[in-house]
């Protein structure tokens, strides 16, 4: 297994992105330290890891509380002794313009994408310093952070400088043999997000409707067809292993040709205009 022996912390541990990505580490041989301000996205993960005889051990922290985040980290070193991969996942959707967004709601969620993603990677960077074998962080970026979406300011603006926030960081930590990237998701199929959160012990039902909104996304992508959050899981794992030793300030976009689509192009089309 490629990460067997190590521990990842992963903020924002939901049945989407952010569980996908903690299922596929331990899959893979990571222990799990599944982060989330809800109670029950931290402890549902956890405890399905712990079930399929991997290791876990759930956190509830807001990412914009030092205090939370330090103690967080010093859980993960009490459970597991060591930190060898943190995801910067932790997010939330309000999707307001520039006129309209209160600058409460702006500093909000510009803490938690941003914020948060500053107070883990120090913190635990540190502790991998002290440890002196180095580790990896991922920082989980979106389309919306390449590209211009209206009426999404505080989430395409703090995506988009958790792009530089990487490069940065990887300049800083490169000399510790701690590798900095990022990972770009796009739009992605809820199907697998239902089904993680019923394999977790919750009820959930599809809202009517959801595949008519999905249409667009997946009619306006070049590979006609959406990723799901296991297939981000899967280039998590490979920015944490050995196989991405010489990788570092770099983003790895698993968007099926979302943000490299030129812009008068439409796939639905078949042929450029």
């Amino acid at each position: 297994m490629k990460l067997e022996n190590r521990v990842a912390i992963v903020t924002g541990t939901s049945p989407n992105i952010g569980g996908g990505i903690a299922e596929a580490l331990a899959a893979e041989g990571a222990a799990i330290v599944a982060v989330d301000a809800r109670e029950a996205n931290a402890r549902d993960c956890a405890n399905y890891i712990v079930k399929g005889n991997g290791r876990a051990l759930a956190v509830t922290c807001d990412v914009t509380d030092e205090k939370q985040v330090e103690a967080a980290v010093g859980a993960a070193l009490k459970e597991f002794g060591r930190i060898d991969i943190l995801v910067n996942n932790a997010a939330f959707f309000n999707k307001k313009g520039v006129i309209d967004m209160p600058f409460d709601e702006w500093n909000r969620q510009t803490g938690v994408i941003l914020g948060g993603a500053f107070l883990f990677t120090k913190h635990v960077c540190k502790a991998m310093i002290d440890r002196k074998r180095g580790g990896a962080v991922i920082n989980i970026i979106s389309t919306a952070g390449h590209q211009g979406e209206p009426g999404n300011i505080a989430y395409s603006t703090s995506k988009c400088g958790l792009l530089n926030f990487t490069r940065s960081a990887a300049m800083e930590l490169v000399g510790h043999g701690i590798r900095v990237n990022s990972l770009t998701p796009t739009a992605t199929d809820p199907a697998e997000s239902f089904e993680r959160a019923t394999r977790w012990g919750r009820t959930v039902k599809k809202p009517e409707g959801l595949d008519r909104v999905m249409a667009p996304f997946r009619e306006g992508i070049p590979m006609k067809k959406l990723p799901v959050p296991s297939d981000y899981g899967k280039a998590a794992v490979f920015l944490a292993s050995d196989d991405a030793a010489m990788i570092t300030g770099t983003d790895l976009r698993v968007d099926a040709g979302a943000i490299a689509r030129y812009w008068a192009w439409d796939p639905r089309a078949g042929a450029s205009v």
